[in-house]
């Protein structure tokens, strides 16, 4: 039986909580990005985990669990935890493996606090960046600190537009199909590798729009509603032509990019 309600978690508490476990874990993985670290893979031949992300979780975990004993986990690299508390965190230790691997920017911890069966808290480490995104509900978003939201109005053919790739070859083929009708009707496609940070960079204005299909819970948990509280549009449709689609879009371009979208539906078949 849950020990705390719904209306006695302080969202901000919570935020804090997260943006700090954040910025030490991140620390952590930065420090440990210029080493040699043995990886293996999971899914496919490019879907890859180091010891370094199993680590991570195992910290954000300990550092959470020093403040919040009480709560339950769910982390990418197999950490599933039971509660007392109606807390639940969502932990991706190290969102852009590939990007800590391979020494390139974009990856960093994403950790979000869930309560009732909604994320109402969390906080992302652009780690190469020196970044902390956060947001609790109600509470906007930030970016070090400092208040971030969507100001700018832009058109489709001059937006700048993030997506992401599947690690499976065949998804990835029909993927890059979807783009030759994307492409002609935009600025410009971006591809970092990391789902959370392109969430951020939707709040940050940096990207006008992110789309991207099969990413799981703990990739876009903390980045959707910190993207969300920076007054982008958000949304997870489930069936998109037999994959789940993430959206985060400026909302001067929404009703544009959604149609783009269903356009290349059938291409996802």
């Amino acid at each position: 039986m849950p020990s705390e309600l719904d209306d006695a978690v302080d969202f901000i508490e919570l935020r804090d909580i997260a943006s700090d476990v954040a910025m030490q874990a991140g620390e952590y993985i930065l420090h440990e990005s210029g080493k040699g670290v043995r990886q293996s893979t999971k899914s496919s031949s490019t879907d890859y985990v180091t010891e370094i992300d199993k680590r991570a979780e195992t910290l954000i975990v300990n550092l959470i669990k020093d403040s919040r004993p009480q709560d339950g986990f769910l982390g990418e690299e197999g950490t599933l935890q039971k509660g007392r508390s109606n807390v639940q965190w969502v932990i991706d230790p190290i969102d852009g493996t590939t990007n800590f691997i391979y020494g390139h920017s974009g990856f960093g911890p994403s950790i979000a606090a869930k309560v009732g069966g909604r994320i109402v808290a969390g906080a992302v480490a652009d780690s190469s960046r020196g970044e902390i995104f956060d947001a609790a509900e109600s509470h906007g978003a930030r970016c070090n600190g400092e208040e971030i939201h969507i100001t700018k109005s832009t058109k489709l053919e001059t937006s700048l537009i993030a997506t992401g790739f599947s690690y499976k070859s065949a998804d990835r083929a029909i993927q890059a199909k979807a783009l030759l009708d994307i492409i002609p009707c935009v600025a410009d496609i971006r591809r970092m590798g990391s789902a959370a940070i392109d969430l951020c960079s939707v709040a940050k204005g940096r990207v006008d729009a992110f789309f991207e299909t099969g990413l799981n819970e703990w990739d876009i948990a903390a980045g959707m509603l910190i993207a969300s509280e920076a007054k982008a549009t958000v949304e997870c449709i489930e069936d998109f032509g037999g994959k789940n689609l993430t959206l985060a879009i400026n909302p001067s371009i929404e009703e544009q990019f959604k149609a783009l979208l269903y356009n290349t539906a059938l291409n996802f078949d």
